[in-house]
């Protein structure tokens, strides 16, 4: 793996460099959607600009709080570059609450707004797969194949890799899904559970993850909430994009 990047005096972590690129690729995107779905783009960009920024100070402060004593006698700590302190969970919650208001304050249309988004939030899970693979985070467990890796004393899955190819997976359906027309909002959603499907799936490989109920692993936990979520939302938007449809041709041809 390659944590530092060296490049004469400078020394760069390369986990941190994928999440800004990831960033930035992921909001040049929204704005590029947003234009393409005649939305304002730089409100849609400000909007997740604002998501974002909540979301990494949220998620340093919630990782700051479990650890509280260790922060207390070091404070400057809570600037570090590390991805790996901070608490994803938590940082997602409070910068799409973030976000949210940001929307409701400058009055963004609601669905197409998530639609905007939604390339943003596949070439974030690009980035952050990129940054595992930089660091050796999420690494795989152990296996003897004849594409493991040697990585923490051992052969492993390269899980790393795995991650990476699911979420270009995601972001390549994406891309086919935008070129249908689809109701407002539903590519957002549809987004959301492919990811949170590819969590499901890819956990099984993974080496260090907590395990909960049997061997079922706290993220497949979440994974299957997230994916539950989604189905619910995607059948309820679709069924109204459907009765709409089917009002407007009556108003039609009566």
């Amino acid at each position: 793996m390659f944590p530092i990047l060296q490049l004469g005096p400078l020394a760069i972590q390369v986990p941190g460099l994928a999440l800004l690129i990831g960033v930035w690729v992921g909001l040049a995107l929204a704005e590029k959607e947003a234009t393409r779905l005649k939305l304002n783009p730089d409100a849609v960009y400000n909007m997740a600009f604002t998501g974002l920024v909540a979301g990494v100070i949220g998620a340093r402060l919630a990782y700051a709080a479990r650890y509280l004593s260790i922060y207390a006698a070091e404070p400057l700590s809570l600037f570090s570059l590390n991805p790996a302190t901070l608490a994803p969970t938590e940082g997602a919650l409070i910068g799409l609450i973030a976000a949210f208001i940001y929307g409701q304050r400058n009055k963004m249309p609601l669905r197409p707004t998530l639609d905007a988004l939604a390339p943003a939030l596949a070439a974030m899970g690009i980035a952050v797969a990129a940054a595992h693979f930089a660091s050796g985070d999420a690494f795989g467990a152990p296996a003897r194949l004849p594409w493991s890796i040697y990585l923490w004393d051992d052969f492993r899955h390269p899980s790393q890799v795995y991650e990476l190819v699911g979420a270009a997976g995601v972001l390549g359906l994406w891309w086919a899904m935008k070129q249908r027309r689809l109701p407002p909002g539903i590519t957002f959603w549809a987004v959301i559970a492919l990811s949170a499907s590819a969590r499901i799936f890819l956990e099984a490989f993974r080496g260090d993850s907590l395990i909960t109920l049997g061997n079922l692993r706290a993220a497949q936990v979440w994974g299957l909430i997230v994916l539950a979520i989604c189905l619910l939302v995607l059948k309820a938007w679709n069924q109204k994009a459907a009765a709409s449809a089917t009002a407007l041709e009556d108003v039609q041809h009566p």
